[in-house]
């Protein structure tokens, strides 16, 4: 088994979930994940903003706002829609993940002029669109709601029984909330808890989402190292996430925050995608992941050849 650290384009094209579980896993707390929106105008005009984050240092990419069922990614040369995905990894040589929402009463505006986190039909956590994104190439769904959505750990929960059923071990299953998503009873500290976390790995998940210490009121470095614990005692692998725009914060708050990410254990550091819209700040990519792995791996990600 290779850990990411060591892995090639190469070796994540034909990866299985579980040797992929594994790999991030022997990378003990050095994986990052790069969310990015392909939805919108790329920051490089002609490349997506996936590539961009790709070469900046990430090791898994996720699309956030993909809609299955109208995939586009602006930016990626033009192929047929069921293509998109392979032809992002063909692309990037890195494993693709998506967010679907199991939403089930959306509470903000679905009119994409008022809200551009409006919900599109192919956003929706549903069986028949975790489906087609396996039928595409994904190798991870995560369970999770966009601002003010309107996301609970109920429906989560309920979402991920049907697709472990479903789709066994197609891909892999994350699940959690960075945000409250605008269910306010659940958050701050009520984000997600260990009955959560329970409930979801009962339900299958490989991976528990959990906002990174600092970047939700009331979230410490204490408290998510208590959740990680309990995850990893259930096993599961976990995210600490950046969901809250602080992606596009300075540097030296990225590094504060990659560090106490650390200390609390977990397996995979994740950045959203509102640095301007639609990714990151590259420099922060590119600086948190010299705080938890050094320039050696940060490097070595950013260099290797989609070839190899």
């Amino acid at each position: 088994m290779k850990r990411i650290l060591d892995c090639q384009s190469s070796d994540f094209r034909s990866i299985s979930p579980q040797d992929l579980l594994d790999a991030i896993a022997g990378s003990e707390g050095r994986t990052i994940i790069c969310e990015t929106i392909g939805a919108i105008t790329p920051m490089l005009g002609d490349i997506t903003n996936a590539e961009f984050a790709a070469a900046m240092g990430a090791d898994i990419l996720l699309l956030n706002m993909f809609d299955v069922q109208k995939p586009c990614i602006h930016g990626l040369p033009k192929v047929a829609p069921d293509q998109v995905i392979r032809k992002l990894k063909e692309l990037t040589g890195r494993p693709i993940g998506i967010n679907l929402e199991p939403v089930e009463q959306v509470l903000s505006s679905e009119d994409p002029e008022d809200n551009m986190w409006a919900m599109t039909g192919g956003r929706k956590a549903t069986l028949e669109n975790a489906q087609k994104a396996a039928d595409m190439g994904v190798n991870l769904i995560l369970l999770t709601g966009n601002p003010g959505i309107g996301v609970t750990n109920a429906a989560i929960e309920q979402t991920l029984r049907l697709f472990k059923q479903e789709l066994g071990d197609r891909l892999i299953l994350a699940a959690g909330k960075m945000h409250a998503s605008g269910i306010l009873t659940e958050g701050a500290e009520k984000i997600i808890t260990e009955d959560d976390i329970t409930a979801f790995a009962d339900a299958g998940a490989d991976i528990i989402l959990l906002p990174a210490p600092g970047t939700v009121p009331g979230i410490t470095v204490e408290y998510i190292r208590q959740l990680v614990r309990h995850a990893h005692s259930l096993g599961c692998l976990t995210i600490t996430a950046i969901g809250t725009s602080q992606e596009g914060a300075d540097v030296a708050t990225i590094r504060q925050i990659a560090l106490m990410c650390k200390m609390t254990g977990t397996d995979i550091h994740h950045l959203g995608d509102a640095g301007y819209g639609g990714i990151s700040l590259p420099e922060n990519i590119q600086a948190y992941s010299i705080a938890i792995r050094g320039i050696r791996h940060t490097y070595r990600r950013m260099a290797g050849s989609v070839n190899r």
